[in-house]
């Protein structure tokens, strides 16, 4: 039987993430501004902040050495599939799911710097801290808690994300800044559009800001978002010579 992957990756290193757009329907926003944008993003908010530098590159497809960012139409994209948990080296990808987050009416950009800041914290998708709650422990996700929130980078929407005071349960409320656009007031508070992914007796939840956001989370496609993959106990790697671009099965179908 073959041993499991599982995602061990040298954070000391500066990461190479290959970019890459395998969706069939427009992003809403030109794919080399978007790359630039969320470039800037890490160098000028993210990266001084977290210490978590990186360089994005445009690519067509995985790049050996390189994480990754892809974008699909959305879970059930043909040869979705073979895009697994990891890449084909066996390092972090994130996924952006572009019909899917456009029939929610949000922006690609706003989910890809999403998945991009918390895959920068967390590439293995294992942190975990304690809390204000003794019973819980806390996933270490850097954007759920103001998922509602963004901000302009170079023109283009960016998604909020805390710091790393929100996890440090001693700082008095106002005391520190514990997001980039100063909405959030203590450590872990929760805004009403956005949640927090915790593990108790022994499985994994989430808790939510507001009513309204419990309702629209469970409405959403969660398949493939790292609030799934936190629950899986192995991770697989891309297998690259299976996925193939929708466009060419369209055309192999006609």
């Amino acid at each position: 039987m073959p041993r499991p992957i599982f995602g061990a990756f040298n954070q000391g290193e500066i990461p190479t993430i290959a970019c890459f757009n395998k969706a069939t329907v427009d992003l809403g926003v030109d794919f080399d501004a978007l790359i630039a944008a969320l470039q800037e993003y890490v160098d000028k908010y993210v990266a001084p902040v977290w210490a978590t530098p990186a360089k994005l590159i445009k690519t067509t497809g995985f790049k050996k050495g390189a994480w990754a960012i892809v974008f699909l139409d959305d879970a059930d994209e043909a040869g979705a599939l073979a895009y697994h948990d990891l890449t084909p080296d066996g390092l972090p990808q994130s996924k952006v799911f572009v019909k899917t987050t456009l029939a929610d009416d949000e922006l690609v950009s706003v989910s890809a710097s999403h998945e991009l800041v918390e895959m920068l914290v967390d590439p293995a998708i294992n942190l975990m801290t304690t809390g204000p709650n003794p019973k819980l422990v806390y996933a270490y996700e850097s954007a759920d808690p103001v998922e509602a929130l963004s901000f302009p980078v170079n023109g283009i929407q960016m998604s909020d994300f805390i710091y790393p005071a929100y996890f440090e349960d001693f700082h008095k409320p106002d005391s520190v800044h514990f997001d980039q656009l100063h909405k959030i007031k203590k450590p872990f508070q929760i805004l009403a559009g956005g949640y927090q992914i915790i593990f108790r007796n022994g499985k994994w939840s989430q808790v939510h800001g507001s009513k309204t956001k419990q309702k629209s989370f469970s409405l959403e496609d969660r398949r493939d978002h790292r609030s799934e993959t936190r629950k899986k106990r192995t991770r697989r790697r891309s297998k690259l010579p299976s996925v193939p671009h929708p466009r060419h099965l369209a055309a192999r179908a006609a």
